[in-house]
């Protein structure tokens, strides 16, 4: 991510994928798929009974093939909240933050170091990528008051009956992966705010689960405007500086009394020259100190624009050139208690 003077405002991004948006709906089946171009199925219904399939990939046909996956079992962010009824079957999603809209890198979602290379398919249990997605489906598939939320590009309706599952129009949702930062034989799909994944909702619990995944040949620094990967050189190190703590929601709520906690993960000093932070809504403001020593924590007050309002958002650690160093969410829940310190 490169936040630049020309790059994009709010609701002016770039959306290469038809019709991005996000299926709604129960589970109802789940086909594990082998072979050339496998995929893990899923047929999911609505509450007007359309029914619809999600073909999720669990193999890249690029090398390395295994793809990158990472889970939450208690997903806590700001987007859940402003997700579709449970059960409402596709809603197309404008391409923009501070809605619903998945965007690995700058809605802090996930970063690379989370992420680990899974196998498609591997004999013995509970250690492929099928076998992982089967661990949480399943589990919608069989409690009533779970929804499937997945998010990519739709098909459909089609003239014939769906080839994996049979229901009549076929129709479904694919590409649930990172959809930015591609090499150059699948840069058509680039751009932002557009990003695959699931999320299951089990209401029962109240409990978000989430699933994310990428391929191993995707940039985790995009262009703002395109989601094309940027230059490798001059990068620094992602996480070398991150954000551990924040008061979000100070005693008696004045804005002067937030504080972000910085700490340097380096076995060396970062000069902070032209470094800044990000809000949710792209507000930045520099960082006020010339360099961080190894292993010291800085905390600073927030200023200017940058603000961290109480119904749930996102700190971003930006380097010289605008790179996302690292990045992370809160929600109102997190924000709810006065003079209470969230830790990231």
């Amino acid at each position: 991510m490169v936040i630049t003077a020309h790059g994009p405002t709010m609701g002016e991004t770039t959306m290469p994928l038809n019709a991005y948006g996000v299926l709604s709906a129960r589970v109802i089946d789940i086909r594990r798929e082998t072979g050339d171009t496998p995929h893990y199925q899923i047929h999911l219904g609505d509450n007007e009974n359309r029914h619809y399939r999600a073909a999720v990939n669990v193999e890249s046909s690029q090398q390395p093939s295994d793809l990158l996956y990472f889970a939450v079992d208690n997903f806590q962010h700001p987007l859940t909240t402003a997700l579709p009824p449970a059960g409402s079957g596709w809603n197309k999603l404008a391409s923009q933050p501070g809605a619903a809209a998945l965007d690995y890198i700058r809605a802090n979602i996930v970063t690379r170091e989370q992420m680990r290379p899974v196998p498609p398919d591997a004999e013995g249990p509970n250690n492929d990528l099928a076998d992982f997605l089967d661990h949480y489906v399943r589990r919608a598939q069989q409690d009533p008051t779970a929804t499937a939320y997945l998010y990519g590009e739709p098909w459909g309706p089609e003239d014939t009956p769906d080839k994996i599952f049979g229901f009549t129009p076929g129709a479904g949702v694919h590409n649930v992966h990172m959809n930015q930062g591609n090499s150059e034989q699948f840069q058509q799909d680039n751009g932002v705010w557009q990003d695959g994944g699931m999320l299951l909702h089990f209401a029962g619990e109240n409990r978000w689960v989430a699933v994310f995944l990428a391929f191993q040949t995707q940039s985790w620094h995009t262009d703002d405007e395109t989601g094309h990967p940027l230059p490798a050189e001059g990068i620094t190190e992602d996480g070398t500086i991150r954000v551990v703590a924040a008061m979000v929601n100070p005693v008696g709520g004045g804005r002067e009394n937030e504080t972000i906690t910085l700490l340097n993960t380096a076995d060396h000093t970062i000069d902070l020259t032209g470094w800044s932070l990000a809000d949710t809504h792209k507000n930045t403001m520099p960082l006020p100190v010339r360099d961080i020593a190894a292993g010291q924590t800085l905390q600073i007050p927030a200023t200017g624009e940058f603000h961290l309002g109480n119904d749930g958002g996102q700190i971003t650690v930006l380097d010289p050139r605008g790179n996302k160093i690292h990045g992370v969410t809160y929600t109102a829940a997190n924000a709810a208690t006065e003079g209470r310190t969230v830790q990231f």
